[in-house]
């Protein structure tokens, strides 16, 4: 079993769990709430901003990497990501591989004003509820964790929630699924969800087989400013990086010198 599988298999049965103690009907009358209280804030349309956008990541932790920044609060990081210069944030809620929650999502979404992706394994339309309850503006949909049938639903449902919806490939079977379906803000990740190797070529690679007029967002394995510009150059709109600058000794520096505004406020 790969760690995807493994990661699916997890979350499915987190899912069951979770929907015997929220109801689903709760989780829309919790909508109806937020709707009145909080509007959303628009996430693909902070990736197509002039340069290349920085979706900035929340990580306690992976099955990579371990432990990534002990200690360290989500109200603290995403300030610093927001005075940065990142374009939206990212916030991993999946709990037994990368230590995430809902909660962080929340808090997330209550210390900065930035767009919120909940970046998690969906794999039921009860997370898309639980994602718009929380606060997130978009969710993440990974290709090679779901069937065709599966996908169009969840990207409809989301389109219907009002949730802007990532969706992820890694290979050119992937992304011919994805245009498909019609998605409109496609990530390319450069890691190897069967083994989490990194090769950040498979951008540059699957970047010439994307339509025109989708937005493209390069996930894992960029660092530096060049590399930045080195996307840009070639058509990508926005980059999403997470340990890089969950290890940096001084975030809000971090995102600074990535998105290029050392003059920032």
């Amino acid at each position: 079993m790969s760690v995807l599988d493994r990661i699916v298999e997890d979350t499915r049965g987190e899912v069951k769990r979770r929907r015997k103690q929220v109801p689903l009907s709760e989780l829309e009358a919790l909508l109806e709430t937020r709707a009145a209280a909080d509007g959303s804030r628009p996430f693909s349309e902070a990736l197509t901003r002039p340069g290349v956008s920085v979706i900035a990541e929340h990580k306690r932790r992976s099955p990579s990497a371990g432990l990534i920044r002990e200690g360290a609060t989500v109200t603290d990081v995403v300030k610093a990501y927001e005075r940065g210069g990142a374009a939206a944030l990212s916030i991993l809620t999946e709990p037994f591989h990368f230590g995430g929650s809902l909660d962080d999502l929340r808090e997330a979404r209550a210390n900065a004003s930035l767009p919120v992706l909940r970046k998690d394994f969906i794999v039921d339309k009860y997370q898309l509820y639980e994602a718009v309850a929380a606060g997130a503006d978009a969710i993440l949909l990974i290709v090679a964790a779901l069937e065709d049938k599966d996908l169009s639903k969840l990207l409809r449902e989301a389109e219907a929630l009002d949730l802007d919806a990532l969706v992820e490939v890694h290979d050119e079977k992937e992304l011919e699924r994805a245009l498909e379906l019609e998605a409109d803000v496609l990530g390319i990740n450069n890691r190897d969800l069967s083994d989490f190797t990194v090769d950040i070529e498979r951008t540059f690679q699957l970047l010439a087989d994307v339509p025109a007029g989708k937005t493209v967002v390069s996930e894992s394995g960029f660092s530096t400013r060049e590399q930045l510009d080195e996307l840009e150059r070639v058509g990508v709109d926005a980059v999403l990086i997470g340990e890089t600058l969950m290890r940096a000794d001084d975030i809000e520096q971090a995102v600074r010198e990535l998105v290029g505004g050392s003059d920032l406020p």
